[in-house]
């Protein structure tokens, strides 16, 4: 009889791993599709010890089994869970008793990537006050603007942005609520010496839902809109991402080159290091010159990205020790198709654990991936994830120019079928409307823009997230675009972003971005492609016939590039995010490119030409058209 048992419990087997892999149901399990009564449990939990910060998570690594472990390395210098919880001590109690910082007041802090960043961070938080994470390459307008929005009666700055801050000075302090300028450095940080415990009182009877922090977008499409984040939510994301990535004190080192005020370094690296007791190794900022020395010497086992620094990454010349390293995960958001695979096999990084979320935002998915099935996508959704998400999470036809819903004969929205793209909508409660999303912080108008009812019935609420996504039947998503990214030509919609991955596997190019340009006497706006060309090519050799060939056969014609701008570099925001907005008004006017060059692809021509005044002329007057 044990030969029949043993078949049986093979076969067994064989189903279970077979449902498994269709259903992917052990993937729904591990990503977090169902930890909601998790999350529920653990923030009841913290609002009855009130215990609801991520101080207090610190300091039950400052003085528990972790106390010794090092939480944080940064060129050089090192501190332990028990040596960085003292260190805040001393900036807390200077914001409370030398600046007079209340408990719930909103502070505005702007520097780099720094450990001193990191204790005014939580010196903040220490004083039950809440942080606004200025971006530290801002200056003029956007700055003011920023600061003005939060109301913060400091703006406490790193000593080395003082050069785009200074100029802002009088106007900060002509506020009907004056905001002063501080300076900080390493030594004045250091030189604080109140080592007293700061007041509990001042963590005590918070609310879940006040605010925590303030996060700011990256005003890519205007000025920066301040997100809220909660005092709940800064926990559960915490936690959860320190679960989902299996964090472990003494063994995980995550390495982070993404700025400190924004909301990828802040919620996806900082604060789940925090809650899993393991080691952060924070860098200035991103260099390619920097990047593996760090990495390699300091032990790191995850890397954190965005799309962009995996490219510089792989476009970059060998590094020595790019392949030399204990790195076994890339975690992040953003990397790209042409760039997946490449990035993987040359750093020898078993492991791309790309994710999809918004700071602003109220979806996320996730996708563990070591091999070719399930590469390229921003995540995986099985049997359980569309029992539980299905109603909650639709992806609904949209006009991508207007950005408004396409209705059906009904006046209700159209969803999308497995393999069509979508703007993607999360289910609202109208009767508790700001219960997940609460809105820019003191912009009503942008909040509410957000929201859309009558979507499938009458009352319905749900929320805008204003990207592009497809399934496909295996349970894959991608990422399409961003509305105000795709544009119209020919009657077609055009991603950018797909549209760029192809353009970017032409071997001359290192960098490229895709956008949309009006041109004379045409409906909807053609593709232009900014390229930046790769170390050590020429633009005398680049080959132009071969790109025409090349796009021509791989891409719908209506989505090949009209137009290729060649620039020195291409223009990115902090976040590596590319700035597209000035392009984009200098649309193909040969007097507004500069240093840079243009070439076309005029109608039935097969090879990519030098645009010149005399053919913006000709498309001007209509003697040539596309």
């Amino acid at each position: 009889m044990a030969f029949p048992l043993a078949a049986a419990i093979a076969g067994t087997a064989v189903a279970a791993a077979y449902l498994d892999a269709k259903f992917l149901i052990r993937h729904d399990l591990t990503s977090g599709s169902l930890d909601r009564e998790k999350t529920v449990s653990y923030i009841s939990k913290v609002v009855r010890e009130d215990r609801q910060l991520t101080y207090h998570v610190l300091e039950d690594q400052a003085t528990g089994k972790n106390a010794n472990t090092i939480f944080l390395i940064f060129e050089g210098r090192t501190w332990t869970y028990k040596q960085f919880f003292a260190d805040l001590q001393r900036v807390g109690n200077w914001l409370m008793n030398d600046l007079g910082i209340e408990k719930n007041e909103v502070v505005a802090i702007n520097g780099g990537n720094s450990p001193e960043y990191l204790l005014l961070w939580f010196g903040i938080d220490a004083i039950g006050a809440v942080p606004a994470f200025i971006n530290c390459n801002l200056t003029l307008q956007p700055l003011v603007h920023c600061v003005k929005l939060c109301e913060s009666r400091y703006l406490i700055c790193d000593e080395e942005v003082r050069q785009l801050v200074a100029p802002t000075g009088e106007e900060l302090e002509s506020f009907d609520i004056p905001c002063q300028t501080i300076y900080y450095s390493r030594s004045t940080i250091g030189a604080l010496s109140n080592t007293t415990m700061t007041p509990e009182d001042r963590r005590k009877g918070l609310d879940p839902a006040s605010l925590r922090a303030l996060i700011y977008t990256s005003g890519t499409t205007g000025l920066p809109k301040a997100t809220r984040i909660w005092t709940s939510r800064e926990m559960s994301t915490g936690r959860s991402v320190a679960e989902y990535l299996q964090l472990r004190a003494g063994k995980s080192r995550m390495y982070t080159c993404l700025p400190l005020y924004h909301g990828a370094a802040h919620g996806l690296c900082v604060t789940p290091s925090i809650h899993a007791g393991s080691t952060i190794i924070l860098s200035r900022k991103f260099s390619h010159k920097t990047f593996w020395p760090e990495v390699s010497s300091n032990n790191a086992t995850i890397i954190q990205y965005v799309g962009e620094l995996c490219r510089y990454l792989v476009n970059a010349p060998i590094h020595p020790l790019e392949r030399k390293h204990k790195v076994q995960m890339a975690w992040g958001n953003g990397m790209r198709p042409d760039v997946w695979e490449v990035f993987r096999e040359r750093l020898n990084i078993p492991v791309i654990n790309e994710l999809y979320a918004a700071t602003d935002g109220l979806g996320r998915s996730f996708n563990h991936n070591r091999g070719p099935f399930g590469a390229n996508v921003i995540g995986r959704r099985g049997l359980l994830w569309n029992w539980y998400n299905a109603e909650k999470e639709v992806r609904i036809k949209v006009d991508v120019v207007t950005e408004d819903i396409l209705r059906d004969e009904n006046g209700f929205a159209i969803r999308c079928k497995l393999g069509e793209a979508g703007e993607v909508l999360h289910k609202l409660d109208p009767a508790q409307p700001d219960a997940l999303f609460q809105g820019y912080f003191r912009d009503k108008a942008a909040s509410e823009k957000r929201k859309i009812s009558n979507v499938f019935k009458k009352g319905d609420l749900w929320f805008r997230s204003g990207d592009m996504q497809r399934q496909d039947p295996d349970g894959c998503v991608y990422f399409v675009d961003r509305l105000g990214d795709t544009f119209r030509w020919k009657s077609e919609n055009v991603s950018t972003s797909e549209v760029s991955d192809i353009v970017g596997k032409f071997p001359q190019f290192a960098e490229t971005s895709t956008y949309g340009v009006s041109v004379p006497h045409s409906d909807g706006r053609a593709g232009c492609a900014a390229v930046v060309l790769a170390e050590g090519e020429d633009l005398n050799q680049v080959d132009w016939k071969g790109l025409a060939t090349y796009l021509t056969g791989t891409l719908p014609r209506y989505a090949v590039p009209i137009f290729v701008r060649v620039v020195a570099n291409l223009e990115y925001t902090g976040t590596m995010k590319v700035q597209k907005g000035r392009m984009r008004a200098d649309g193909i006017d040969p007097s507004k490119m500069g240093e840079d060059k243009m070439w076309w692809l005029p109608i039935g021509g097969t090879e990519y030409l030098p645009f010149a005044e005399n053919d913006w002329e000709r498309l001007k007057n209509r003697s040539a058209r596309l």
